[in-house]
């Protein structure tokens, strides 16, 4: 807000967790957005004669119409650099929740009990794990692993093999193939047609028994009913997620009841820190690009600059 305030030049409207008609309803008369959960699809568009930029609070952006945005030539910005480390950090704490079972020793301590019957914990060290996307949040997971003396798999299309064995990390042929060897994955890809359910029944199957899966990607990249499956037939030891396929979670949804599952709810990114990043950056993206110098690193269709 310090730097919106320090615009003569930009007024500001505030809408806190608005309906999508109160959403709506403000668009006509916007020239910028700021939008965290609130969908900027077609019909937002058409509302929005006068928009020369979104810009997201966060790194996402399956939430916005790219193409339309595109064809209008608005610039989608994203935060990028402002929530790595806090998600990865995220990350690396699910993953030793599920394999210490720290929720369910510590809800059984708290209930008076001690050593609950039949735990059964185990180490990451001397063990594989796949990371599945190697922007900046996968590069910083794939290190943290390491240091705790683990093998870890690479798999992204968008990075060369000798670039990610120059990293120190095997670069992964294919997601089946080195799902059989994984005892851990870790998805950071961003959703896209070709990761929506990336993990679904044939992936599952695929999987080393026993391995441990956590998400702070997004929910879709994992088919719910085919994780549940995993879970309750034991193939996959336990599963840490940050999101999930419908949010916010649902009475019914059976990961709910699972003892082998820890869930957060999408607050990976959300430490005091990373939420001052993320705001910061997120609302000079806006000035920049009003001021017509958008920061092509920061724009999700940078390709609208050229020509």
């Amino acid at each position: 807000m310090a730097l919106l305030d320090a615009r003569t030049d930009v007024e500001v409207v505030q809408l806190l967790h608005p309906p999508v008609a109160d959403w709506h309803a403000h668009l006509p008369g916007a020239h910028a957005v700021l939008c965290w959960l609130e969908r900027m699809d077609q019909a937002a568009l058409a509302l929005a004669p006068k928009l020369k930029v979104v810009s997201r609070m966060g790194v996402g952006f399956d939430t916005v119409d790219i193409a339309a945005c595109t064809a209008r030539r608005i610039p989608v910005m994203v935060a990028n650099g402002s929530n790595d480390l806090s998600v990865a950090e995220h990350a690396m704490m699910l993953l030793l929740a599920i394999a210490r079972q720290a929720v369910d020793v510590d809800r059984h301590v708290k209930d008076g009990g001690w050593v609950p019957p039949g735990m059964s914990m185990v180490d990451l060290a001397g063990r594989t794990a796949l990371v599945v996307g190697y922007g900046r949040i996968g590069v910083r997971v794939a290190r943290y692993l390491k240091a705790f003396h683990m093998k870890v798999m690479v798999l992204d299309p968008f990075f060369s093999p000798q670039r990610i064995a120059a990293d120190g990390f095997v670069a992964a042929r294919s997601l089946h193939a080195a799902l059989a060897e994984a005892d851990v994955v870790t998805l950071h890809c961003p959703l896209r047609p070709d990761t929506r359910h990336l993990m679904d029944e044939a992936a599952f199957a695929a999987l080393k028994p026993g391995a441990l899966l956590v998400n702070t990607a997004r929910g879709p990249i994992v088919k719910q009913e085919a994780l549940v499956e995993a879970l309750q037939s034991g193939r996959l030891r336990g599963a840490g997620l940050d999101v999930l396929e419908i949010e916010p979670a649902t009475t019914g949804n059976p990961l709910l009841s699972l003892p082998n599952v820890v869930i957060s709810p999408h607050n990976a990114a959300s430490t005091a820190e990373g939420m001052e990043r993320m705001a910061c950056i997120t609302v000079q993206n806006i000035l920049d690009a009003l001021d017509g110098k958008p920061d092509p690193s920061m724009m999700v269709n940078p390709e609208i600059l050229r020509g």
